[in-house]
């Protein structure tokens, strides 16, 4: 960490430049001789970075950034906060503490956060950016997080890990056991220190395999970001066996759609029913939950097809996913798709319809955008049909 990248005039130079493509300023003269280039380079790339993603760290003076790459893995401060509203009492201690943005949120929430990270240098930069950001009851710690949590040998009220999916033997890795620190072996250390423990997943990590890995699961929270899964984060608390709930949100710019209901716990099945008035399809973080009976019933609503998962209503309803107008439905043949799509511009989607849009696009000539959405899909009695909509939400 070279300080002298702090500088106001080249902090200024880091400013002014963030909207220039840093292959283009590579090709310039270096302005400040006893600095490294590169270094300056990737302050410029990862502050642009985290200009969308990360606007507190980016609009505070004298944040030091460390690679992009650990900007393009961290949490967003919109996750972060999600988070920091799950933890409560007075202490947590994270031992994967990266770039920070977690322990920054959680610091609002608790009175002590202790931030742990294994890179030496990332350690000294998130303590310097901790400063600048006036967060005080935070400490930071370099080394092993297991030799630490054994040397300051004290109670937390939790634990919070995001393990590693980079294995050096085994590549990029997404089940428990292969990341790093292995959180299934590790679970009863981690009780010994805190009774609940938050565990940060990839979100392609399956359901079904991560509660095969792990015990005292209370909560799965499944967390999108307009419409795009990013986390999946378990809640344990020690010897809790009942129930699990889901959680699932999705978070956008207006507000946050949420779904929740208990996994594997009999419900009833959905009616199935023929296209009405209004089409509802589940955001990802649903669609992760694998919650499609439950929303269905929860809701009341008509599904087309058990594997489409579409829902289907006379009156329009709040819902968390997207909600269209049916304007027309066609059957998939030949002399119907002429005569109403045929060398038309509109926004495809396919649930369980044997062709591709790629190829659906190629056959009718369809071009992609405009303002009318088509859903080609399977009905109850497996006929296949074109709902022509348009978007309401």
């Amino acid at each position: 960490m070279d300080l002298k990248i702090l500088n106001p005039d080249v902090q200024a130079f880091i400013n002014n430049s963030i909207a220039i493509e840093v292959s283009k300023l590579a090709l310039q003269k270096n302005p400040f001789p006893d600095l490294d280039w590169i270094a300056i380079l990737n302050q410029i790339e990862a502050k642009a970075k985290a200009k969308n993603k990360l606007p507190t760290w980016f609009n505070t003076p004298s944040i030091f950034y460390p690679s992009k790459i650990s900007i393009e893995q961290t949490s967003s401060e919109k996750t972060a906060d999600y988070k920091s509203k799950i933890v409560s009492g007075n202490s947590l201690i994270d031992l994967t503490g990266g770039f920070g943005v977690d322990d920054y949120y959680f610091a609002q929430q608790l009175k002590t956060v202790v931030h742990c990270e294994i890179n030496t240098t990332l350690s000294t930069i998130v303590a310097h950016n901790f400063k600048q950001l006036a967060v005080q009851n935070m400490s930071c710690y370099a080394g092993d997080s297991a030799a630490i949590l054994k040397k300051m040998h004290q109670k937390w009220d939790w634990i919070y890990i995001d393990p590693s999916r980079r294995n050096d033997a085994k590549g990029k890795v997404f089940m428990l056991q292969d990341c790093l620190p292995n959180v299934p072996e590790n679970l009863d250390f981690y009780f010994e220190n805190a009774p609940s423990i938050l565990i940060k997943t990839a979100p392609l990590l399956d359901l079904s395999a991560g509660l095969l890995e792990l015990k005292n699961v209370k909560t799965i929270h499944i967390i999108a970001l307009e419409n795009e899964v990013k986390e999946l984060l378990w809640e344990l608390h020690h010897h809790y066996n009942g129930e699990i709930t889901l959680k699932t949100v999705n978070i956008t710019k207006d507000k946050n759609e949420t779904f929740d209901f208990v996994w594997n716990a009999k419900t009833q099945v959905p009616t199935f029913g023929l296209p009405q008035n209004y089409l509802y399809e589940p955001n990802s973080a649903v669609m992760k939950s694998g919650g499609f009976d439950e929303i269905g019933v929860f809701y009341n609503l008509k599904k087309l097809h058990k594997q489409s998962h579409l829902y289907t209503s006379e009156m329009i309803i709040d819902f968390p996913g997207r909600i269209f107008e049916i304007q027309k439905v066609i059957p998939y043949g030949k002399n119907d798709m002429k005569r109403n799509l045929e060398n038309t511009k509109t926004n495809i989607t396919t649930r369980n319809f044997p062709d591709s849009v790629e190829s659906i696009r190629k056959k009718w000539k369809i071009k992609e955008g405009g303002n009318t959405y088509c859903f080609f899909t399977t009905t109850e009695n497996n006929h296949k049909i074109v709902l022509i909509c348009t978007k309401i939400k």
